[in-house]
């Protein structure tokens, strides 16, 4: 099913929530007032370019120029992050971050903290982002790395693989496009940083995969 809404969403209900799925790659949770958005990788364009790998400036910018966009639009009251908020160490877009941080200092920030999340708690505790290793919210669990089980918890959302499936189209044509994923214990988020790869995902049959197809989202089973 193709949501043709120019807010470019899908209500999923699921697990008794209501999830708004966004084209822009994150998920408002209706019942918590929160954004929900993983893999930003704020700082990976400025740590390749000091690596001399020319990398095109301002992506981080407008990362953060949709982020924006989406607060605007749904008022949260919390963003949940889970992982690889930022790509490495302390760097200048991390400054830049600082100053972006000041337009939403009454939105409570929680960072599931990811393989690349690797600065120290001070910079986190400066930027008023408080950290977990995993986080439990209505009994749905948080962490980075995806689970292979049920973990003894209801549901859990993760990130790190930046999830997408292939889909075919005419003349032998083949995309490969960012994909919500949700498994029987488990659901993968996009990745929300757009200077990032993609990992492709083969669903099992009964599992709910939502792609996101520039600004439309497309229910594939």
């Amino acid at each position: 099913m193709q949501n043709k809404d120019t807010a470019a969403r899908e209500i999923f209900r699921f697990k008794q929530q209501h999830w708004h799925l966004l084209a822009e790659k994150a998920i408002y949770w209706e019942e918590e007032k929160a954004l929900i958005l993983s893999d930003l990788h704020l700082g990976k364009s400025a740590h390749f370019r000091k690596a001399g790998i020319a990398v095109p400036a301002g992506i981080m910018q407008e990362d953060l120029f949709r982020l924006q966009q989406l607060i605007t639009r749904y008022l949260p009251e919390r963003l949940i992050i889970v992982g690889d908020m930022f790509h490495s160490r302390h760097n200048n877009e991390v400054q830049y971050f600082k100053v972006w941080r000041g337009q939403f200092v009454h939105i409570r920030i929680d960072l599931v903290l990811g393989n690349h999340d690797i600065m120290n708690e001070e910079i986190y505790s400066q930027l008023e982002i408080i950290t977990h290793e995993t986080l439990t919210i209505r009994d749905i669990h948080f962490i980075h790395e995806p689970c292979e089980d049920n973990n003894g918890y209801l549901y859990t959302f993760s990130g790190h693989l930046h999830p997408a499936v292939v889909m075919a189209g005419p003349a032998k044509q083949r995309l490969r496009l960012p994909c919500f994923y949700f498994g029987r214990h488990c659901g993968i988020l996009p990745a929300f940083g757009d200077f990032t790869g993609l990992a492709s995902l083969d669903p099992a049959p009964g599992e709910s995969v939502f792609v996101i197809a520039g600004k439309s989202i497309i229910r594939t089973q």
